[in-house]
This record gives C-alpha cells, structure tokens and sequence, in this order.
C-alpha cells in the first residue's frame, strides 16, 4: 500500500474513533491511543535527560532507584512500561513524561533521609501518568493536529517530516516545563498515597518532602513547586487522606538500600559542586578557568560525563579536536541518552574531515533531540564538503527555521545560504 493511502486509512481511523470514553485515572481515550502517548515519551525522554544533565552515571544507584519506581509501578491502576531514571541536576525536581518514563533529580534526592520520601515522589509522579495528566494536556492543546504528526513521523513521510521536527520541539519544551491544576495535583497525592500504602511504606514521608521542600520557599522556590504549586491546604488534604485510609501499623520507613545509594551519591557531590562552578564560569566566558574545574570535577569523580562534555567542547574551541573526539567517545559510552556526546562526536570528526563518520554521529544526535538546530547545520557542512548541495541545502534550510539567531555559526550559516542562492 503506498504511503497516501495509508495516510487516508489512518487518518479515517482517527476521525472515526474520535469521541472520548470517559475520564477516570485508568481510561483510555481515541484521540491519543496509550501506545502514541508511550511514543511520544520515549521521543522526548533523551530531551529531557539531556536538559537535567544526564543520566547519574552509577549503574548501581539507578538500579535501585528503578527497583523502588517499580515497587511503586505494579501497584498503578494504569499499567504501561514505567521507567525511573536518576538525572545529574542539582535542581529540587521530579517529574514524568507520557508513556510512564518518570525523572528525579540528583538534588531531590539527596534531600530525602528516608526511603518512604523517595517511594512518596515516585509514587505522585506515577499518580500523574495514571491519571493521564500529560495526555490529556497534549489532547486540548494540540487535539487532531498532533496524531496527524505523529502519523506522518511514523509513515515516515518526507513532505510533513520537518512540521514534525519542528512540533516536536515545542512538545518536548512544554511538557518539560507543565504546570499542572490544583484539581489535578489532588488527584496524584490522592493516586501517590495509595500506591505508597500498597507498596507497603508509609506515605508520611510524601509530607516530609512537602514541609522540605516549602521550606526552601524562603529565597526563590524549588523547581518542583513551579510545575507542582504546593498551597497550604495541599499538606492539610493529604494528612487528612492518610488519616482516612488508616494506613497500618509499621509501614515502612527506611532501609539499609537506601542508606547506601544517599552515602554514595553524597560522595560525588564535590565533583559536581566543581562542575557547577565550572559552568558558571563557561556562561561569564572564562573558559580557561571553567576548563580547570570541569578537569579536576573528572579527577573526584572520573564518570562525571556532563563535565566531561563541557570539557570537551572547550577543547573543541582550542582547536585540540583529536581530545574533544576522545572525551565525546567516553560521555556516549557512559551516557548514551545525552545529546552533548554524539554532538560534540560529529563536530570533532567533521574538523577531522572524517564526513561520513561525523553524519552517523549527527545522526545519532539527532535521535536524542531531533530540534536542535546545531544538528542540521553541520549536518549540511559534511554534506556540502561531500559535494550533495541538494542535501546540504535541505539541512541548512532546517538549522534556518530552529535557529535562535545566537548560535556561533548562524551568520556562516546565512552566508553559505546567500551563497548557494537560498536567500537573496
């Protein structure tokens, strides 16, 4: 069957189903299908780890931070393929994408001195996928338009592909930063204290994080309280719910698991203050000095590949490219979720002339954020430098369009395009 008419039978399909069923916290609706919802969560998953830093890179920590998510999972009213990933961010943050993919963040973290703290967050967040929060956003704001993209990105058609990339990008940028309703923060502390309670901890430790995290209201508020707004009468109602439940005796608190992964995630700590430093002093333009402090961040701790990524595009800048190459092969070995190593990859290999090898690594890039325009651009060097202008052009055209107009190469960008008769 050619692509237009599986278009047409598609779209048919969509019209047809259009209605909703109902809206309790496990049902299912036509115009956004539970497996796009998970598609569109695992589109925008590398995103979002690459905003937060990527992924914490100790195995080990992320294995027990995924077997307490799925403490929390099984008991969901909403069964889907629920991923936890700990982030690098010193940011007080925790949020889920659609589909289940569910992120905290190192800082959280390391405020939590209980494991019921932790399973308390985990099991709000899943509150909010088993609710359908994220599709439900995604259905009024986007509606129809949405499923015809993410129809066209899975036929693969080249006529609608760049409106996909370029949705896309704003999907992913609002999702990251929704702010949900009072109702709707009701709804998972109601979800997250029952499936704390049915994993078998006790969900006081959900207001513990509350009281914490209020507490760090006194300058500017946590990250978490912008996207998840935490009134008075919001502490009030869960100790009121937990009342009613009369969850039972001798729930869990801690464990010795716990205690462990807080000790070992507090021992990188100085590594990651030394790159917090360095990235203030990388924003400020004082390279050589941030420089210093991202190598001595991979000196403390030698898996620190956020600060290896700004390591090496600095030296990228410093013309020692054969360096940067070497530090992007250990960030994507470590993290192979963050953008920074298959991007700074495939410019280092393009400065080596190696243009075949560097459009696989963009590509790779690309996977991870298909809307950063940085991509595209170099993407249409290799190809010009191969002499395919045709495809040069169609990559230049797209960095053009997702451009701030900020990018240190966007005026050689403009230039190659007035060139090529693009722009007049």
């Amino acid at each position: 069957m050619k692509a237009k008419a599986v278009l047409s039978a598609f779209l048919s399909f969509l019209i047809a189903c259009s209605p909703l069923l109902n809206r309790g916290p496990t049902a299912e609706s036509f115009i956004l299908p539970t497996d796009k919802e998970i598609a569109i969560g695992q589109k925008v998953l590398p995103e979002a780890i690459t905003q937060f830093e990527g992924i914490y890179p100790d195995p080990e920590v992320q294995e027990y931070v995924r077997s307490i998510g799925q403490l929390v999972a099984q008991h969901a009213p909403r069964k889907l393929p629920y991923e936890f990933f700990l982030v690098n961010s010193s940011q007080l943050n925790a949020f889920a994408l659609p589909g289940g993919k569910i992120i905290i963040t190192r800082g959280l973290f390391l405020i939590f001195d209980e494991e019921s703290e932790l399973v308390g967050v985990l099991a709000h967040e899943v509150g909010h996928v088993s609710a359908r929060h994220h599709a439900r956003f995604l259905e009024k704001t986007l509606g129809l338009s949405l499923l015809l993209q993410i129809g066209a990105l899975i036929i693969g058609g080249d006529d609608l592909k760049e409106r996909v990339i370029l949705q896309l990008a704003s999907i992913g940028a609002t999702l990251l930063a929704l702010k949900f309703s009072r109702d709707q923060e009701r709804e998972a502390d109601r979800i997250g204290v029952e499936l704390t309670i049915k994993a078998g901890y006790d969900p006081r430790g959900m207001i513990k994080v509350f009281r914490k995290l209020k507490a760090h209201t006194k300058g500017s508020p946590p990250e978490w309280l912008s996207t998840h707004p935490l009134p008075e009468t919001r502490i009030k109602e869960v100790s009121e719910l937990i009342e009613k439940l009369k969850p039972p005796p001798n729930l869990k608190r801690n464990s010795p698991r716990f205690i462990w992964a807080k000790k070992r995630v507090e021992s990188t700590k100085p590594s990651y203050d030394l790159y917090e430093e360095g990235k203030r002093l990388y924003t400020r333009g004082r390279k050589d000095e941030a420089l210093a402090k991202f190598e001595k961040a991979i000196e403390l701790f030698p898996r620190n590949q956020i600060a290896m990524a700004y390591a090496a595009s600095i030296y990228l800048e410093k013309g020692l490219v054969k360096r940067a190459l070497a530090l992007a092969e250990k960030v994507i070995q470590i993290d192979p979720y963050l953008l920074w190593g298959w991007y700074i990859k495939g410019i280092a290999l393009f400065k080596l002339k190696r243009y075949k090898e560097s459009i696989q690594a963009l590509n790779e890039a690309k996977k991870r954020v298909e809307s950063y325009a940085g991509i595209y651009y170099y993407l249409g060097r290799n190809y010009e430098a191969l002499g395919d202008i045709r495809k040069a052009i169609e990559y230049y055209r797209m960095a053009l369009k997702l451009a701030t107009g900020k990018e240190p190469w966007y005026e050689d960008l403009r230039r190659r395009l007035y060139r090529l008769g693009v722009l007049f």
